[in-house]
């Protein structure tokens, strides 16, 4: 029975590898977002002098929401393969290694994708505000109105999620301080 509980959990523990692949799928998105970064920024620049304010903003936010959606895929990418995959040595050794790097464990990776999708979810906002101003007449329509829903459901969800790993972390603690307080109250006994 041992040898077969063995080989099951070597299958679970080498299962993670699956993810792999996964991982460099996120590469080639980060490829396309660059590329579409770069086409967009030559439209900006093509664009600057031929349209007014409000449009130069709209497209600034665009770019501002592509380096966003990048980073997200960044933080998912290098998170999500320490915590679930392997450890990144290559990193180790680099002396440009991001500082947040291999101290982000998945409750902190939940705190970075929701701050994330918040950011992206305020430029899209900022966007429909914008075009609002640029006509007066203009009423919010419910595109708008289910941007502003969703936004507030990312923030709602942002604090709800701190909320309960604050909740878990002190659990984590007074559970020490009490397995401390009784080490220490038992060795006491103990004199």
């Amino acid at each position: 029975m041992s040898k077969l509980s063995n080989v099951i959990e070597r299958s679970i523990f080498w299962s993670r590898w699956l993810l792999a692949p996964l991982y460099l799928g996120l590469i080639g998105v980060l490829a396309v977002l660059a590329y579409k970064f770069v086409i967009e920024f030559i439209a900006m620049v093509q664009n600057v002098l031929l349209h007014d304010d409000h449009s130069f903003v709209l497209d600034l936010l665009a770019l501002l929401d592509l380096v966003l959606m990048a980073n997200l895929i960044l933080i998912v990418l290098f998170a999500g393969y320490e915590n679930f995959v392997s450890k990144i040595e290559v990193a180790e050794r680099s002396v440009d290694r991001p500082y947040w790097m291999g101290s982000v464990d998945f409750s902190g990776l939940k705190i970075k994708l929701i701050g994330s999708l918040v950011a992206i979810s305020v430029i899209e906002l900022l966007k429909d505000f914008v075009e609002l101003a640029e006509d007066t007449h203009a009423e919010v329509g419910q595109g708008t109105i289910w941007r502003i829903i969703i936004h507030l459901t990312f923030v709602v969800s942002g604090v709800l999620f701190a909320v309960m790993d604050w909740i878990s972390d002190n659990r984590v603690i007074r559970k020490h301080e009490s397995a401390m307080a009784h080490g220490s109250a038992g060795s006491s006994a103990n004199i």
